[in-house]
This record gives structure tokens, C-alpha cells and sequence, in this order.
């Protein structure tokens, strides 16, 4: 079928096309990316048309990844947003023919302000290409439009391109994933990767404890007070030794009722999965869900002193968007 043919040898000349991109990552490149690592203030990404859209990703790739960046768009520029630029920042030109005119007009503006030139184009005898301080070569055998026409295999090597620009600064730079939460504070991206135990754990009277010389029957209503289903153990110097579960007190009352007048000590499990309070969320989720033989609901939450803080339940972690 032609829709399917068509599409298929779309794929295949956009993915043979950043194949090639490899061979591009050579010593400019390096030069390129020391260049922004050296910049001592904004990277100022502009390109016209399609190339702006994709000047646009990468511009927002930068910013999210701890390269301080914004897009340019290079009509405005030419009327005023020029403004924007210093002679400190570094400048992502985008232009696959490396010969579109908004780009063009402001190149020797550029240069006169005193910011540093990044030519990202498929011509580096283009009029960018000459004008450029560092070039990177962004150019395809062949569009995947029939027609040669609308761009499509080129902005996909732009894209590409940009994205391993984006890897290479964050990957040099040491960027974590807690500098990565810095920057994406909203949503659930946000919440997986800021969200700390303490955050959501129950604790002070919310906390259920018990000694470990108190019964079951004790243990059982205060985790029907609490509502949470389990209660640390301690001993008695508050230090954490167990935990007993509804699920523990249910599997010994099918065998017989007389252990609810026995120690927790006896049925409590003395080595449960705990956590820190500085842990992330997450990693409480991800604890949870790895247990064997199956999945936990709770983790008691343990300080350096080994005492029991707090505990973290399952549904807190579901209604705090932590997926």
C-alpha cells in the first residue's frame, strides 16, 4: 500500500539521516559545546520557519538541562529584540541553507554587539557558515518530502543534533537529577523528583508505635486508631526492632485467637523494608513495589538514631501524584 510505503521510507531517510550525524561529532564540535561551557551568560538560540521551531525545543532542551538559554526569533530581532543580546552571550544560529535572509541580516549585528557565533547548517560555504565563530554540521543527503521541498529529514538532524549538544553540556557540567528537579518543580515530573519521605510520611501522633513487650491486642488497636494498617515496634529506648501488620494479625487469628494476648515481639516482623526521611518519594514507591514475594503498603521511617519517625502508606503516595 502506498500510505504505508510512503511512510516507512519517510522513517528510513529521517533515521538514515541522523545516523550520519555521528560522523559530525568531531573536534568543532567539541569547540562548540567548550564554547557554551565557557559562556559567561545566556546561549540565544535563533532560526526562521521550521528551523525556529526546532530552534525553539532546543533552546528549552538547554534551559531544563542547566544551560541558561532562550529563542530569538530573527524578524523581531532585526526590529528590537537585538536588545536582548550582549556581547557575553553565545549565539545558536539555525539555517539549513545557512543563507536565510532574517538570519543573514543580523549576523553582522551579532558580531558587532560582540556575542559569540554558533552556525548549526547543512553549508559551510553558506553566508552563515563563513560569519560563524564554530560550525556544526547539520546537513542530510535528501529531504524525505517527495517533493525536496518542506523540510523534514533536516529538521530531524537538527533536533537530533541539538539534543546531543543539550547531553554533552548537561553531561559535562555533572547535572543530577536534583538540579533537574530544581527546574521542573511543577506537575508530576516535578513531584517525583522533589517530593522527599518526610514530605508525606505520617508522623508525631499520626505515628503509630508500640512496645514490643505491649500484646497483639494492644498493637491491634492502635493500628485501628491510626488507620494505616501496620505500627512500628520499638524497645525500650524507642529504637526501632519491627513492624506488626493487620495482614500478620489476620493470618495468626485463622490459626488461634490466643496470641492477641501475647508480646508483639513474638509475631512482628523484625526485618521489614524502612526508609529515610530525606529519600524521595519515589524511592519509597519504588521499594514498595519491589518487595518480594509481593508488593508492601507501608514503610516505617527510620532516623540515624534508629528510632521510627514516621510511616509512609502506599495510598499517600498514589494521592500525591507519585507514579
Amino acid at each position: 500500500m502506498k500510505i504505508k510505503e510512503k511512510a516507512i521510507e519517510t522513517l528510513e531517510i529521517e533515521a538514515e539521516a541522523v545516523q550520519k550525524l555521528k560522523e559530525r561529532i568531531d573536534d568543532e564540535f567539541v569547540a562548540a559545546v567548550q564554547c557554551i561551557l565557557d559562556c559567561q551568560a545566556r546561549v540565544v538560540v535563533t532560526g526562521m520557519g521550521k528551523s525556529g521551531h526546532i530552534g525553539r525545543k532546543i533552546a528549552a532542551t538547554l534551559a531544563s538541562t542547566g544551560t541558561p538559554a532562550f529563542f530569538m526569533h530573527p524578524a523581531e530581532a532585526f526590529h528590537g529584540d537585538l536588545g536582548m543580546v550582549t556581547e557575553r552571550d553565545v549565539v545558536i544560529a539555525i539555517s539549513n541553507s545557512g543563507e536565510s535572509s532574517e538570519i543573514v541580516n543580523i549576523l553582522p549585528i551579532i558580531s558587532r554587539i560582540g556575542a559569540t557565533i554558533i552556525a548549526m547548517s547543512g553549508r559551510r560555504e553558506s553566508q552563515l557558515g563563513k560569519a560563524c565563530d564554530h560550525f556544526i554540521d547539520i546537513g542530510v543527503a535528501r529531504e524525505a518530502c517527495p517533493l525536496g521541498l518542506a523540510p523534514t529529514a533536516s529538521t530531524t538532524a537538527t533536533l537530533a543534533m541539538g539534543d546531543a549538544l543539550a547531553m554533552a553540556l548537561m553531561s559535562v557540567r555533572h547535572f543530577t537529577s536534583q538540579d533537574f528537579a530544581l527546574y521542573h518543580p511543577g506537575g508530576a515530573l516535578g513531584r517525583r523528583l522533589l517530593l522527599k519521605v518526610a514530605d508525606v510520611m505520617h508522623t508525631g501522633e499520626e505515628n503509630p508505635i508500640v512496645l514490643q513487650d505491649k500484646t497483639a491486642k494492644d498493637a491491634l488497636f492502635i493500628m485501628t486508631d491510626k488507620g494505616l494498617g501496620a505500627a512500628s515496634v520499638v524497645d525500650e529506648t524507642g529504637k526501632f526492632v519491627g513492624l506488626i501488620t493487620d495482614g500478620i494479625i489476620r493470618r495468626a487469628l485463622a490459626k488461634d485467637y490466643k496470641f492477641l494476648d501475647e508480646p508483639v515481639k513474638n509475631i512482628m516482623f523484625e526485618q521489614p523494608l524502612t526508609i529515610a526521611q530525606d529519600e524521595l518519594a519515589a524511592a519509597a514507591l519504588s521499594v514498595m513495589e519491589k518487595h518480594k514475594p509481593r508488593p508492601v503498603t507501608v514503610l516505617p521511617v527510620i532516623d540515624e538514631e534508629q528510632r521510627p519517625v514516621g510511616i509512609v502508606h502506599l495510598t499517600d503516595l498514589l494521592r500525591q501524584g507519585v507514579v
